[in-house]
């Protein structure tokens, strides 16, 4: 049985868990033995035993239910976002954008306020007077940020800030490669994106957002 041989303890004693978790010792829903019989295998004390478990409870991986125990809520832990980030291809950034944003802009359709549309429409104004490509991207973030900001969900809105303003730079070295051929077609694109939102035209709403995203795409595709 490995046991822990350097500090720090508690991420070592965190890491072996997860270690054998991922080799089946225990399956999604087992309870986990207690810490006195975990500590000896690890080669620590209690506390530590606590500390680890702590550790893969915040990653998902544990859960500690009063009275009941500590059971395996996942086989594995999710990577820290910024760590996947840094990992991730250009274009698989885009594909989740088209994931998130189009669904986005059809429920923008539905549940855009007054104040949504005024804000959407004062992006769109924003991103014309850009000068030079960093401000042209921060412009253009903006402009998609109010959309997904007028779907009203949570969810959407923690994902499109979690990893669109990360990935800042590597838009702008794309767009330095593959600049929009046509200024003003790139413009209509979110002009037709705007009305069909401010007209509640769901379908032309998430067709809009996901037929710009997808020539960014394709346009990238071009340069390899």
């Amino acid at each position: 049985m490995s046991q822990v041989r350097r500090a720090p303890l508690a991420d070592q004693a965190a890491e072996l868990l997860l270690e054998r978790i991922r080799a089946g010792e225990w399956p999604l829903g087992a309870k986990l033995p207690g810490e006195t019989t975990l500590g000896p295998q690890l080669g620590v004390g209690r506390s530590t035993v606590r500390e680890a478990i702590r550790q893969l409870a915040g990653r998902g991986v544990l859960a500690t239910r009063q009275g009941a125990g500590v059971f395996v809520t996942a086989l594995d832990a999710t990577e820290d976002w910024d760590v996947v980030l840094r990992r991730t291809d250009i274009l698989s950034v885009i594909e989740a954008r088209i994931a998130i944003e189009s669904e986005a802009a059809a429920l923008a359709a539905v549940r855009r306020t007054p104040q949504d549309l005024r804000a959407i429409r004062r992006a769109l104004s924003q991103r014309e007077g850009h000068s030079g490509l960093d401000d042209y991207v921060d412009a253009d973030m903006r402009f998609h940020r109010a959309v997904v900001t007028a779907a009203h969900n949570p969810i959407l809105l923690e994902l499109f800030d979690g990893f669109v303003p990360r990935l800042r730079e590597a838009m702008i070295e794309m767009l330095r490669i593959n600049q929009p051929k046509d200024g003003d077609t790139d413009h209509g694109a979110h002009a037709q994106l705007v009305e069909a939102i401010a007209e509640h035209d769901v379908t032309g709403a998430g067709q809009a957002s996901r037929e710009h995203l997808e020539q960014l795409k394709v346009g990238l595709e071009g340069q390899r």
